[in-house]
């Protein structure tokens, strides 16, 4: 795709696609538009009881949009033994990291002993937000990321996480998969929306993220 650029990319989003490369290595984006697509209901967002034990012990610290660029290259990255390079291409990252600098692009970073151990980021449109891909080389560190977005979300007035396929590794979280034409009409409603991805304080504990989605269920 030929002159792919950064209102392309916000275009895509605003109708419900998104971009993807087959490598890291090509330099070609194709569009997609899955038939069935993976979502998080804010309502029924479920965290794994060891997972709520490890955020209340105080493991994990986060903050958000310090270290974007680091956190796209952990998800490009092998991040552990085993895993496999991912799709983010040098040319889907550039897009990314502009996107980041218009204020549109969102990272989530979580901390252990002053070292950056995982994180995610994604795109947040009105009160939607596309998540991207996430990476952690520390146990449950991308969970913890992922528990802290969902919180961030609704205290930000989202209505609309956007996880693209779903996975095991999602489901335990109450990801749930719907039709195309239900996640249009649910992106349409979002869109409309003016959220705030600021709204929750970078400090917030983990009992603070736990507490805040428990009340917002």
């Amino acid at each position: 795709m030929a002159r792919f650029g950064i209102d392309d990319l916000i275009a895509c989003y605003q109708r419900g696609v998104f971009p993807m490369a087959e490598s890291r290595d090509d330099d070609q984006l194709f569009l997609v538009d899955p038939e069935w697509r993976c979502i998080f209901p804010f309502d029924d967002f479920h965290v794994p009881r060891r997972l709520a034990r490890t955020l209340r012990q105080g493991r994990f610290t986060f903050t958000i949009d310090r270290r974007f660029a680091a956190v796209i290259d952990g998800c490009a990255g092998p991040g552990k033994p085993g895993r496999e390079e991912t799709w983010i291409s040098p040319q889907i990252r550039a897009l990314y990291v502009e996107l980041h600098r218009i204020g549109i692009g969102h990272s989530v970073e979580t901390w252990e002993d002053g070292a950056l151990v995982g994180g995610l980021y994604g795109v947040a449109l009105g009160g939607a937000f596309f998540g991207e891909s996430m990476f952690s080389t520390a146990r449950d560190a991308s969970k913890a990321a992922l528990v802290h977005l969902m919180a961030r979300l609704k205290a930000g007035g989202f209505t609309l996480l956007d996880a693209q396929f779903v996975t095991p590794h999602l489901e335990q979280f109450g990801a749930a998969t719907i039709s195309r034409r239900q996640f249009h009409e649910k992106l349409t409603a979002a869109l409309a929306l003016k959220a705030n991805f600021r709204a929750l304080p970078e400090d917030a504990s983990g009992d603070q993220l736990l507490q805040s989605i428990a009340q917002m269920s």
